[in-house]
Order: C-alpha cells, then structure tokens, then sequence
C-alpha cells in the first residue's frame, strides 16, 4: 500500500540512510565548525545544511531544477558560483590561525551564529549536483499514476532532510565532544583544519571540473 503516492517507501528510507552517513562535503563541514565552535555552531551548520538541501527538494519538486537542468547556461553559472565557494571556504580554513580561533571563540565578531547558518546554507544550495541527485534518486519511489507528483515528491524529500538532519546532529554533537577534549592539542587542531580546507578545495576543483550534466 503506498503512502502519498509513494512506492517502497522503507528501501528509501534505508537508501537515504546509508547515503546520508557517506561521508562527504556536508560531513566535512560540520565536523569543523562543531570542533571549533562547539555543539552550537555544528547545530547551526547542520541546520543550513539542511536548509540548503530543502532549496533543492522544493526545487525539484515544482520542476524549477528540470528547467535549471535544460538551461546549460543556468547550469554552468550555477555550478562555477558553487565551486568557487567551495575554493573559497577551504582556503579559508587552511589560511586560519587554530590558536586565534579558540582565544576568540566567544567574541561576537569572530562567531558569529548567522555566518555559520549560511555558509552551510550555501555549500548545499550552490550545487547543483544537489539537484540532479534529487531528480535521479527520488521518483524512483513514486507511484508512476500517482495525481500529485509534488505532494509526493516533498513528502519523500522531507524525509529524506530530516534523516539527514538527525545525523548531522550525531555529527556535530560527537565532533564537539572529541573536541573539547583535545581542546589544548593546537598541532591537531591546525592538522585538522588543513584536511578539511584541503578537502574543501577539492570539492570545489571538483565542481568546476565536473562535465557539464
């Protein structure tokens, strides 16, 4: 019996799942901010992640990610914006000072909640590989005759956000907690924050690179 016009719903469920846990630039990103900022600032990241992602859900599910995708010129603005970004984030962490990160962690100007929610927001939103993951993966699980294609498909997308939202809260909570304790390791934390830039920039080259569709 399907719900909502979906189809298999708990092999979604369970794909979703285990896509969710892959690590990848989501992943990346909430462990740092949760290591430098704590619990709060990877709670903040994970929710502009998430928000990020729901742009795309909403997106897709009214069409508008169908017509970024028939659009090359859409698509490549898209995805050059997204991978600089990306570039721009991981030179970031690589140029930052671990020691005047953790002296500064309380100042207002230095965490600042709002910057952490968006820089999250826009590592999701600004790739359109976002988009073309929702378009291939998610009507698969749609009952083909079904009369509300998008009822269906936001239904299947919110479950899909709040799963993910559920780990990237485990994410943020376990990164913080290992943190805090290796809070005085100022060679690890500088290690760290040279993988994740590096990793960042990566992501970004990658975009860039990435063949057109």
């Amino acid at each position: 019996m399907s719900m909502l016009g979906t189809q298999d719903l708990w092999i979604f469920i369970s794909a979703g799942v285990a896509l969710n846990i892959v690590p990848g630039q989501d992943f990346v990103f909430i462990t740092h901010r949760s290591s430098n900022f704590g619990f709060r600032g990877g709670v903040l990241a994970a929710l502009g992640v998430t928000t990020g992602t729901l742009v795309h859900i909403l997106a897709a599910a009214f069409g508008l990610s169908a017509l970024m995708i028939a659009s090359p010129n859409t698509f490549i603005l898209i995805k050059v914006m997204g991978g600089l970004y990306l570039l721009y984030m991981g030179l970031c962490m690589l140029l930052k000072n671990p020691t005047k990160a953790h002296n500064t962690l309380s100042s207002v100007g230095y965490f600042n909640h709002s910057t952490i929610f968006y820089q999250g927001f826009l590592t999701n939103a600004l790739n359109p590989k976002v988009a073309l993951f929702f378009i291939a993966f998610v009507p698969q699980f749609i009952v083909p005759d079904t009369p509300n294609v998008s009822l269906s498909f936001l239904f299947l997308g919110f479950i899909f956000s709040f799963n993910g939202l559920v780990w990237c809260l485990i994410v943020a909570w376990f990164s913080a907690h290992i943190s805090t304790k290796l809070k005085h390791a100022s060679l690890l934390t500088r290690w760290s924050n040279m993988a994740a830039g590096g990793l960042f920039t990566y992501f970004g080259v990658s975009l860039l690179m990435s063949s057109g569709h």
